[in-house]
């Protein structure tokens, strides 16, 4: 059953995949405490919203992921005018469908049901309910489901990276769904693109933290020219990460509806910004502090395979020839 967090001392101290229990634990009481209830995107405040994202990331990678999958939930539970989440419920969004296991939906005399597999499952043994993508026979359809008959798969998620984000495949047995929308209103809603960036905002916080080992050790003693150098192009590379975030913000609350249709391109420049910020931050504090941090200080080493993790939600030149496409077909304001 999902939802249930192991009491401490189920998993072996020092076992790494058990970090998911303590984030779990986290991530709960983020969301009891009231961290968790951040403004919707485009309600005149996304600058808050994703600064809170960003502070949580620069604690840690994995605890900020389950907790923008659950802000992400809600404010598509309010974009597509889906019911309010129970008090007390812990939410993800779980719509990756990369190339193999698949999930399917079938509409029954009982109500729609989902069965399959869905991989890439943040928070699989610690929500209470999710937002699934599933291919109907019109379309990719988004449900929401409660995750007390889900079946999580443990050890799908083997590596070290964003290991206590607790992503586990998960099975569905003709698993009750509520339907969201119409077929493809997961994607084509202008939340999608908001949202994107949303995760972006994450990203920056995470190379914040690796950034800092940095300049706390520039601080501390002479590090040298070639380290101080290497701080001053963190600085730039995180400056233009913080400036691409902000003016987004700013843009998707003066037109929260996207009207402009300007939020497809806007979410790919923005993720390239700072993908490329803090993979520009994490070759460059690895170089200038060699193996030292890598080796001795756990956060820091976490948080370098977290975010050398996470920034692979960003795809890549794939990403980049969908943002030259649109240049093409739609123009450009340089």
């Amino acid at each position: 059953m999902t939802g249930a967090v192991p009491e401490a001392g189920a998993v072996p101290e020092g076992e790494w995949p058990a970090g998911w229990t303590l984030t779990a634990r986290a991530f709960r009481a983020a969301a009891q405490c009231g961290r968790l209830d951040l403004p919707l995107p485009g309600s005149g405040r996304t600058w808050e919203r994703w600064m809170a994202f960003a502070e949580l990331a620069e604690e840690e990678l994995s605890l900020a992921r389950l907790a923008e999958g659950h802000a992400d939930a809600v404010a598509i539970l309010a974009e597509l005018g889906g019911p309010p989440p129970p008090p007390g419920s812990l939410w993800g969004v779980w719509a990756a469908n990369p190339p193999g296991l698949s999930l399917e939906a079938a509409l029954t005399s009982a109500g729609w049901r989902l069965r399959g597999t869905k991989q890439y499952c943040s928070g699989a043994r610690t929500c209470t309910h999710a937002l699934v993508t599933a291919a109907a026979p019109d379309g990719q359809r988004l449900f929401a489901v409660s995750t007390e008959t889900l079946s999580p798969r443990p050890g799908t998620w083997p590596a070290v990276g964003m290991a206590a984000s607790d992503t586990l495949d998960v099975r569905f047995s003709h698993v009750q769904g509520e339907l969201l929308g119409v077929p493809g209103s997961y994607t084509n809603r202008p939340g999608f693109s908001h949202g994107g960036v949303g995760v972006a905002a994450c990203w920056y916080g995470g190379a914040r933290a690796v950034g800092r080992t940095l300049l706390a050790a520039a601080a501390k003693r002479d590090v040298g020219p070639h380290a101080l150098a290497h701080l001053g192009t963190v600085d730039i590379a995180l400056g233009t990460a913080r400036t691409a975030l902000h003016q987004a913000a700013d843009e998707i609350d003066a037109d929260p509806g996207d009207l402009g249709k300007a939020g497809p391109g806007r979410a790919l420049r923005v993720r390239a910004i700072v993908e490329s910020a803090a993979t520009d931050v994490l070759g460059r504090v690895g170089r200038a502090l060699g193996a030292g941090p890598l080796c001795h200080d756990k956060a820091h080493s976490r948080a370098v395979a977290d975010l050398t993790v996470y920034l692979r939600q960003h795809h890549a030149e794939r990403d980049l020839a969908a943002l030259g496409a649109l240049a093409v077909e739609r123009g450009t304001d340089w």
